[in-house]
């Protein structure tokens, strides 16, 4: 009997880098390799022109740079609000243009991503189909960057051959996103996993953000998670902010209140600053 060989996986971090390198975000806009850590704010679900609206007014005041948001929602209940579509599109572009910002938002699936390139600056993969692969085979062959969500059941390995994936297909502009895994604690939401954060920045050459807001579930732990994220080394922060999260058609829990955004960044900007790094 003839047996084949099997090649071992290997990563591109593996073979093509020897360090860290920046994604460039937009033109003078960098995240990674010691940059100013990103702060990409927002809500979770787009719901109308003036609730985005009045998030972005603050972040463009406070000098943030991408604007979060969701116009297609995978909801675990069909029963749970989905999203405008296109209209939550229409409205991110929008308010960005208006103040300058870049525009991040997910694409559920193939069939969806050229409508989301259309609008967004920056395409993001959820928890959901990080291995997704016919999705992560299109997101290779665009010229944006894309954030990945960790699976909330994946190991750093699965996640770092899900964003091999991208890269094979030639798109190397990754952001690796931390958002909390399901361990056997249920007093939050998810467990945010800084070991991780800590051990991407050494074992790949893309940044790495965290997620304070899915990680916890709850908005008076966001600050705290943020801090240990950026702490870890993490180079940006994906974090919901509402004007009325009481009224949030998505995860009001865990977003932060628009008035306290401020405050938000002037604590997580002390924990950067102690690492010799800004935020942007």
């Amino acid at each position: 009997m003839i047996m084949q060989s099997r090649m071992p996986e290997t990563l591109v971090s593996e073979v093509t880098h020897t360090r860290p390198s920046a994604v460039t975000l937009a033109d003078g806009l960098y995240i990674g390799a010691g940059e100013p850590v990103v702060l990409m704010a927002g809500p979770c679900a787009v719901e109308s022109y003036e609730q985005t609206r009045a998030v972005a007014e603050v972040m463009a005041r406070l000098g943030l740079k991408v604007l979060r948001g969701g116009a297609f929602k995978p909801r675990t209940s069909p029963d749970s609000f989905q999203g405008l579509g296109e209209e939550g599109l229409r409205i991110l572009r929008a308010v960005a243009d208006e103040f300058g910002l870049l525009v991040i938002t997910e694409a559920l699936g193939v069939e969806h991503l050229p409508l989301v390139a259309d609008y967004a600056d920056i395409i993001q993969i959820g928890s959901r189909n990080m291995q997704h692969y016919p999705l992560l085979w299109a997101v290779g062959e665009l010229d944006k960057p894309v954030l990945l969500k960790r699976g909330f059941m994946s190991t750093v390995r699965e996640w770092l051959l899900a964003a091999e994936h991208i890269a094979r297909r030639g798109n190397e502009r990754i952001l690796l996103c931390e958002r909390g895994i399901r361990t056997f604690e249920t007093a939050t939401r998810n467990t945010l996993d800084t070991n991780a954060i800590a051990l991407v920045k050494r074992e790949a050459p893309w940044p790495v953000l965290g997620d304070p807001s899915h990680a916890t579930g709850r908005a008076d732990l966001v600050l705290p998670a943020a801090r240990a994220a950026v702490a870890a080394g993490a180079d940006g922060l994906l974090v919901e902010v509402h004007p009325r999260p009481e009224e949030a058609l998505s995860d009001g829990a865990q977003s932060l209140p628009v008035e306290a955004l401020p405050e938000f960044v002037d604590h997580v900007a002390g924990i950067a600053a102690a690492l010799g790094r800004g935020i942007t």
